[in-house]
């Protein structure tokens, strides 16, 4: 496989992260999601550009590299991707069942009380607040093994600044397609996107508990797959 073939391959597994999953799924059931995803993709790109252009130009082979990719190693993933499919187990054999029993009990006597049913990051995002998602977006997009894997191979690859910058921005770019496809139907069909966004609402209010449990399961699954493949490589 050429080093761009994998570039490009390594680009699509890092768009599958479990933050970027769960932010998009949040952001898609608030009010005014579009904002609110424009925002946060506004500061993914901040993040992920500004810290690929540097790592590729600046810092490609010293310390620093060599430590991220230690911390941020295939046994995070694994340990990750087990915690997301005990999640899966516990919600598809309704093992949480008293738990909820007690959440709805205090809720209940919240609103008894006369206190606010949502959480307050829940209250905070649902003002539709482009700030706060952007903030979001640059302190959740964090450096993953296969971007400082891809970053290394472009390094390699002893292109000249232009290409190399183009690259990093393309591996970004293609890394936040969750957060652009939809931003995309905003700005082009609008009211249908609106559609199949309330749409989607409907569906996760009617099957939230089994999408929780595949979603989970996904997750949980690909973390432990990519973890046991770069252990292997």
């Amino acid at each position: 496989m050429s080093d761009l073939a994998s570039i490009f391959l390594l680009s699509l597994l890092a768009m599958f992260t479990p933050t970027l999953l769960a932010a998009v799924t949040v952001m898609m059931l608030l009010p005014n999601p579009k904002k609110l995803m424009l925002g946060y993709l506004l500061g993914a790109y901040l993040t992920s550009i500004s810290l690929g252009l540097l790592i590729v130009f600046s810092l490609h082979g010293s310390a620093s590299v060599e430590t991220s990719k230690q911390t941020l190693g295939p046994g995070e993933d694994i340990v990750v991707g087990l915690l997301a499919l005990l999640v899966a187990f516990v919600l598809g054999t309704d093992r949480d069942a008293r738990l909820r029993e007690r959440r709805r009990r205090r809720q209940e006597a919240k609103q008894a009380g006369g206190e606010p049913k949502e959480s307050w990051p829940e209250r905070m995002i649902g003002r539709g607040s482009a700030r706060l998602t952007f903030v979001a977006g640059i302190l959740l997009t964090l450096p993953g093994v296969s971007y400082l894997t891809a970053l290394d191979r472009m390094a390699k690859l002893d292109a000249s600044v232009a290409a190399t910058a183009a690259l990093v921005v393309a591996f970004c770019l293609i890394q936040q397609l969750l957060l652009e496809v939809p931003l995309l139907g905003y700005a082009f069909a609008p009211e249908k996107t609106q559609d199949r966004v309330t749409r989607f609402r409907a569906w996760l209010g009617r099957n939230g508990r089994r999408a929780g449990v595949i979603l989970a399961a996904a997750i949980g699954a690909l973390l432990v797959l990519r973890g046991v493949i770069a252990l292997l490589a």
